[in-house]
């Protein structure tokens, strides 16, 4: 028995210890400001978006105060991709927090548990630009109103994203994921 609680003490301690900081959100977003169509300029790698090039993420404002929320990518050799789903506000976080669900067949059985954090961590004044990412580190994008962004303003948003701890060496910038024949 002494040996039993010992080892499940250890397992406790060794799952204690990695929590990430807590991750800052901008002060407040005006959702209507955010409405429309943003373009994918660098992200981490994600598994749902292999292959992806030239990534849209528009966003509409439903009647309830969430968003619909439409994901679209281009995709060598395949139909373009498109994913639809909804983004409800995070109460008390002056809509700088949002959980997003996406209308598949895993999300209909377990709701909650496919709801993403989306925390906006940077938006510029004028809403041409925001930085996404979520408390894990896992996640994260950057996103601006049209395809290009400048390299000193793209790199002051690296540099932002790597002082909040996240991986920005495996960041994947956009123009450098379309086809080399530019199709």
């Amino acid at each position: 028995m002494p040996r039993i609680l010992l080892f499940s003490v250890v397992l406790l301690i060794a799952g204690c210890g990695g929590d990430p900081e807590p991750l800052p959100v901008v002060d407040e977003v005006d959702l209507e400001r955010y409405t429309g169509t943003w373009r994918e300029i660098a992200r981490l790698p994600q598994w749902f978006q292999r292959g992806c090039y030239n990534a849209t993420a528009e966003y509409r404002l439903n009647d309830d105060g969430s968003l619909k929320v439409i994901n679209r990518c281009d995709k060598v050799d395949e139909k373009p991709s498109r994913a639809e789903g909804r983004a409800r506000v995070v109460e008390g976080s002056n809509n700088a927090r949002l959980k997003v669900r996406f209308d598949n067949w895993f999300s209909n059985l377990f709701p909650t548990i496919a709801e993403g954090n989306y925390w906006i961590i940077h938006l510029s004044e004028d809403y041409d630009v925001v930085m996404i990412g979520e408390p894990t580190r896992d996640y994260l994008w950057i996103l601006a109103r049209e395809s290009e962004l400048p390299d000193a303003r793209y790199e002051k948003l690296v540099a932002k994203a790597e002082g909040l701890g996240f991986p920005v060496d495996e960041l994947k910038r956009n123009r450098n994921l379309v086809p080399a024949d530019g199709s």
